[in-house]
């Protein structure tokens, strides 16, 4: 096998219909690997599925009934998973004093619990994919707002999203020994649901890219090529980490 090559192995990701997990799924099918994406949205994501060539899995992965769901359905299919992508996650925008406690719950629910209990229940695939030369891998995606503070007042959304990153690590220290790599990726501004109320507006989309310092948004190579890096030979030694793909807004 080559330094970045993921062919032949078995891939999760979840909120896979659309955005950024759209783009990471699409990338390891180009690769080779077997892919299984979820999302609430029947209809959404078997479309997604019917177009990239990966199995669909409809699931609210906020509830323990969807995270059951989508474990049962690869466990039936498969004896292994070499990586689960992290992705599915929701946002809230209001202002300070409007702002509802029931964004921290459906947020909370979805973005850590839903990360939490979903690696649980894959452990034991996981654990059957693992070796000291190749470890299972689980990449999280987290977020440059749980990195810095928003420009926007997205309060739930950053405090979650800076709990994913923490978990991140907490999770790595814990299965390092059962060679289950755990690690983040935060990405920057990329053409997706949570981001269309910007980036559809020409306006917004051109000072959000004058704030990113490579001048442009992400593009889904860029998001693809992380979650391959991560889950290939080449990221075998990398666990505990938090990759931002922001183009330089956290880190310049």
């Amino acid at each position: 096998m080559t330094l970045f090559s993921v062919e032949g192995k078995t891939v999760v990701v979840t909120g896979g219909s659309r955005g950024i997990g759209k783009m990471i799924a699409s990338g390891f099918v180009a690769a080779g690997a077997t892919v299984y994406i979820s999302s609430r949205k029947a209809a959404e994501v078997e479309k997604t599925a019917a177009e990239l060539g990966c199995v669909a899995v409809p699931a609210d992965l906020s509830t323990p009934e969807g995270i059951e769901t989508l474990v049962s359905a690869v466990t039936a299919r498969e004896h292994r998973l070499d990586v689960l992508v992290n992705n599915a996650g929701a946002t809230w925008g209001a202002p300070l004093e409007e702002y509802p406690e029931h964004a921290f719950d459906k947020l909370w629910g979805i973005n850590v619990k839903g990360v939490f209990y979903l690696t649980q229940r894959f452990l034991p695939l996981l654990r059957a994919a693992a070796s000291a030369d190749d470890p299972a891998r689980v990449i999280n995606i987290g977020s440059v707002d749980g990195l810095r503070v928003p420009i926007v007042e997205n309060y739930a959304y950053s405090a979650a999203k800076a709990g994913v990153h923490m978990l991140t690590r907490h999770l790595a220290h814990t299965l390092a020994s059962e060679f289950i790599t755990v690690n983040a990726i935060a990405p920057g501004p990329f053409e997706s649901k949570m981001m269309a109320y910007a980036l559809d507006d020409p306006q917004m989309r051109a000072t959000i890219e004058t704030h990113v310092p490579l001048g442009r948004i992400g593009r889904p190579d860029d998001m693809a090529g992380a979650a391959i890096f991560l889950s290939s030979r080449a990221g075998a030694y990398l666990t505990g980490a938090l990759i931002p793909v922001d183009g330089g807004i956290s880190t310049t």
